[in-house]
């Protein structure tokens, strides 16, 4: 705490002679090395306490401006050390303001009575109409907030999540707001009730309005220019700016949103980017991408996903109003022009081109294509798994990963195979299998629910969810088998028993943090029965999932084992292993084979159309080179071929380290 002094007469008589007013002098304090030389032109209200004034700030261009008052009305206001605080249009009330604040240009900033500043806001994401309300708050996570959501059949638990974010706002509400150090608001509207936090930047702002922002030092959040925000929340290291419009609106750790994009009751996570288009009532999890001026997304769920332009759905059929919501799993992507038709489920890591409008349910089926062909979907399950850009997606997330804050909110998985997936692919093929079987092998064409599917499509289908599975399943062993010399098949049996019972059965993706159901189901009950009854230990549970993935992934891996492979992981010799390790090397070969042979269309003829404008076909070869480089040394083509001679050596290893146990055998 600082210690604050009067003024003394001198200091009066010398701010009055420099145009200041006070409704009351005492009411004004100020700390020891106070200099009234730079203070001018400042109306003082209530109780007013000021720092020193030492430093100067370096403007772009080179101006400078030395810390002080000018132009300003102040009401109850405290104001750290070495502030600049200027030309402020109406006045600035009830706040404390840091150290090394910049603030200039201002139309009012101020807070009118008791303030949550933002915390527990309703947000009415996915049923426009309501009933799936999340409550914003500062420390609100993507898991956090997919519980309660999609809980709504546990109503206990939703009343205890309920009371745990009242809590917070309750203890976090105040009457005088806060601006962080370091921070600089510039040629800005209106700031009303909104919190703002260490390093901020604010310029050419129209309106903010009951929120906070919660920039820091490691990662500083930007607003800039025409951006209007009511009842939200922006966390550490986002940037909104040109003209976007935000209402009823949290917004993750490291989002992008700009150019006019406009949103309103939804919820954006981490490293989400939304540009030129429209949001309504969407759950954005991690890495949700819209870049164009004509899509809207709403009432959906989505994570990993790019929109293509044009892409947009229905939420309403014009009965009962915008109830219907959908969801798209992880990974998946619209073309352009694309369109659905809610209620309706997509599979993680699937491709939808054209329009559907027959609520299909293809989350058994990942990894597929949803084609549009004379008003029927079309659905080729599993054909995304050699997709050059599946496999270029899951390498790109995590390095655009901008989160610098050390305090993460989000626990994000980043594997494109998991027991999340991998156990879908199970399904998925058993519900293929099945299809031929009811429908015959010669049938040219099979129904699942409103989708068609061909008999090409089925037999691929099958055959790219077995190559999957033995790729994720033989990943598995060989890292858990890795860098030991074994002495016999017993020393190898105990070193794959799991170290955990946790895994076992159903697993899930709770918006970029997959786990097992079991240890999500072990956290409701706790928050249910009063155990767990804050936010800060609600996402500590997420933080032990989160570090415990892969001991809870071999567990579930070992299971499968017997149910794929038909072995028993007890009685499993070194003959075995040396058998599931060569599928998985052909499995791993094949598949990146198939990702090779895609890749080399980027690179074919008809890809050239366009370039060597005026010239022959080898001026079209050159130039095509010049800009985008020759098949063989591209980047992702030479990571693939590495990719096939690391994983085949691998398997060479671990099968040399135990063929001589199936020798002694």
């Amino acid at each position: 705490m600082k210690d604050y002094r009067k003024l003394t007469e001198e200091e009066i008589l010398q701010l009055k002679g420099q145009s200041c007013l006070a409704g009351d002098w005492g009411s004004v304090l100020v700390v020891e090395g106070f200099n009234c030389e730079y203070v001018h032109h400042t109306r003082f209200s209530g109780e007013v306490k000021l720092g020193v004034f030492d430093s100067e700030f370096t403007l772009p261009g080179g101006i400078k401006k030395h810390s002080g008052l000018r132009h300003v009305t102040l009401h109850n206001v405290t104001v750290g050390d070495n502030c600049c605080i200027e030309n402020i249009q109406n006045y600035i009330a009830n706040y404390e303001i840091g150290s090394d604040a910049f603030i200039e240009n201002v139309d009012i900033i101020l807070v009118d009575g008791l303030s949550t500043f933002g915390n527990g806001v309703k947000i009415s994401v996915l049923n426009e109409m309501g009933g799936r309300e999340v409550l914003m708050n500062d420390k609100l996570s993507a898991h956090q907030a997919y519980i309660l959501a999609l809980y709504r059949h546990r109503p206990e638990l939703i009343n205890r999540m309920k009371t745990i974010t009242d809590y917070y706002s309750n203890k976090h509400a105040a009457t005088v707001g806060s601006i962080g150090n370091h921070v600089i608001i510039q040629n800005t509207g209106s700031i009303r009730n909104v919190r703002i936090g260490d390093y901020c930047h604010i310029c050419g702002t129209c309106r903010l309005t009951n929120g906070s922002i919660n920039s820091n030092v490691a990662d500083p959040v930007h607003i800039g220019d025409g951006v209007i925000c009511d009842d939200f929340i922006i966390s550490s290291g986002s940037e909104v700016d040109d003209g976007t419009m935000l209402s009823r609106c949290f917004v993750g750790q490291s989002c992008r949103l700009g150019h006019n994009y406009s949103a309103s009751d939804s919820l954006f996570f981490s490293n989400c980017q939304g540009e030129n288009g429209e949001a309504c009532a969407i759950f954005a999890g991690p890495f949700t991408v819209t870049h164009h001026k004509s899509t809207l997304l709403i009432a959906g769920m989505f994570s990993f996903m790019n929109a293509g332009s044009g892409s947009n759905q229905s939420n309403h059929m014009y009965k009962l109003g915008p109830i219907h919501q959908g969801t798209m799993e992880r990974g998946a992507k619209t073309t352009s022009d694309s369109y659905i038709l809610w209620p309706a489920r997509v599979g993680a890591f699937s491709l939808v081109m054209g329009r559907h409008v027959n609520h299909a349910d293809t989350s058994n089926l990942p990894f597929s294509y949803l084609i549009e062909q004379r008003d029927t979907t079309y659905l080729v399950p599993g054909v995304n798994l050699r997709s050059v850009g599946t496999i270029r997606d899951a390498q790109k997330w995590p390095k655009r990963d901008k989160r610098k804050d050390p305090n993460k909110l989000d626990y994000i998985n980043y594997n494109l195979l998991s027991p999340y997936t991998i156990q879908k692919m199970f399904k998925g093929r058993a519900i293929l299998k099945d299809l031929k079987r009811v429908s015959g092998e010669t049938s040219e064409i099979y129904s699942f629910q409103s989708a068609k599917i061909k008999n090409s499509s089925l037999n691929n289908g099958i055959r790219f969810y077995e190559i999957a599975i033995h790729k994720f399943l033989g990943n598995s062993i060989i890292k858990r088998l890795e860098g030991i010399n074994f002495q016999n098949d017993e020393e190898i049996r105990q070193r794959l028993k799991p170290d955990t019972e946790i895994g076992v059965g159903e697993w899930v993706d709770m918006s970029g943090l997959i786990a097992p159901k079991s240890e999500i189901d072990r956290l409701l009950d706790g928050i249910e029965s009063g155990e767990i009854n804050r936010l800060k230990s609600i996402n500590a549970c997420f933080s032990v999932m989160h570090a415990n993935y892969y001991t809870y992934e071999w567990t579930w891996a070992y299971e499968n084992i017997r149910e794929f492979y038909g072995i028993n992981p007890e009685t499993i010799t070194a003959k075995d292993i040396i058998q599931i390790v060569k599928s998985w090397q052909e499995a791993v070969v094949g598949l990146d084979r198939m990702v090779y042979n895609d890749a080399r269309k980027e690179f074919s003829l008809s890809s050239m159309t366009g370039f060597g404008a005026d010239g022959s076909r080898d001026d079209m070869k050159q130039d095509f080179e010049q800009v985008r480089g020759d098949f063989e040394s591209n980047p992702f083509v030479t990571a693939v071929l590495k990719h096939v001679e690391d994983k085949t050596a691998l398997g060479n290893e671990l099968i040399s380290r135990i063929e001589g146990l199936v020798a002694e055998a």
